[in-house]
């Protein structure tokens, strides 16, 4: 009787984070474009493992999200998870325009915040996301996870686990970014799990 709670929240995380995300394209595959006004982010954020976040300003915006999101970043960048491009993307509705700067006042330099322009298409339709998804993507733009409530609550642990495991393994295999990063992050980085035994089978290789 009890073991149905386990497998009903196994089956959850398959579904928003599985094999096949269905938000923001299939897993290991990139996302379709998008943009914010003539920036691409994504684009931008090639090379890094990439932490997307939709989050949406209202008049009873709730915080705790936004600071357990920066407290994350500090944490992972203590333990040395550096050069990892955060970005949170705010809903695109109009009062969710007009409350954007509480966004902001929560959030760090070390946090992008994007404000969707009316006249381009809406980012998390592109996505396929939902408000507080989180979105995990590798350092070739291929998305690792897609990470829905409520399991994108950060004090579970799914979101941190979804960027460690994105940071120091291949998930979704070799692109040019991972050869050139992957075998550096494993031999400098302690943290990753069995980081001295891969690394060593790497450099044996070359």
């Amino acid at each position: 009787m009890w073991a149905w709670p386990g497998l009903l929240l196994a089956l959850g995380l398959l579904h928003g984070g599985g094999a096949e995300s269905e938000g923001g394209g299939p897993r290991c595959q990139t996302p379709p474009t998008w943009k914010i006004g003539e920036v691409e982010p994504m684009k931008e954020a090639m090379g890094k493992v990439t932490v997307v976040a939709l989050f949406q300003a209202t008049l009873t915006l709730n915080t705790y999200p936004l600071l357990r999101m920066v407290s994350l970043r500090q944490k992972l960048e203590n333990q040395g998870l550096r050069n990892i491009e955060y970005m949170v993307i705010n809903h695109q509705g109009a009062q969710a325009q007009r409350l954007h700067p509480l966004l902001a006042e929560k959030l760090t330099a070390n946090v992008t915040l994007y404000k969707q322009p009316e006249d381009q298409p809406d980012v998390w339709q592109i996505l396929k996301g939902e408000k507080d998804d989180f979105f995990i993507y590798d350092r070739c733009g291929r998305l690792t996870q897609h990470i829905t409530l409520p399991y994108s609550i950060i004090g579970q642990g799914h979101v941190e686990k979804a960027i460690r495991d994105t940071y120091c393994t291949r998930i979704c295999g070799d692109c040019t970014y991972e050869i050139l990063v992957f075998n550096y992050t494993l031999i400098h980085y302690p943290f990753c799990p069995n980081s001295e035994s891969i690394a060593s089978k790497r450099l044996v290789k070359k």
